[in-house]
């Protein structure tokens, strides 16, 4: 299968990475959560170059998740997230929590703190139902409305 035909296939994992599958796209992001909004912003904070950087805020664009609009002061341009994009957000605590606890041996880098408390962000995985909270070993996947149509996968 083409990298294209991608976002064709009926599955809500395979979709988004069709978005998110490079590894420049999730650090914008993170950035974002950061507060950078402008371009020289991102750039200078990735390293990353004019064409590949403006490449990824144009999909993230398209796809709904930035807006393109001028500063408060009209000086510049800022890239904003919409609430499409922060619905991002639990996506990349996810990965934080995997990489804290198999990629840092000696502790996070960086704690996520509830502001107002003493605590730290993590993100879990409950049932909708009961409010278990629950692993893949929990889960039985079943197909969905949204596979009407199309051959179940094996």
């Amino acid at each position: 299968m083409r990298y294209e035909e991608l976002g064709d296939v009926p599955c809500s994992i395979t979709r988004p990475l069709v978005i998110f599958g490079d590894r420049w796209t999730l650090l914008i992001l993170k950035y974002c959560f950061a507060g950078v909004r402008r371009f020289n912003g991102f750039q200078g904070a990735l390293g990353i170059s004019r064409g590949r950087l403006g490449d990824r805020l144009d999909r993230l664009i398209e796809h709904g998740i930035l807006v393109k609009r001028p500063a408060a002061d009209g000086a510049y341009e800022e890239y904003r997230l919409t609430e499409k994009g922060h619905a991002i957000y639990p996506i990349l605590m996810a990965i934080r929590d995997w990489g804290d606890t198999y990629l840092a041996p000696d502790g996070p880098p960086v704690e996520y703190r509830h502001q107002g408390c003493t605590g730290e962000a993590h993100t879990h995985l409950t049932c909708d139902e009961c409010g278990t909270e629950v692993t893949a070993r929990d889960i039985t996947p079943e197909p969905g409305p949204g596979l009407a149509g199309y051959p179940c996968p094996a």
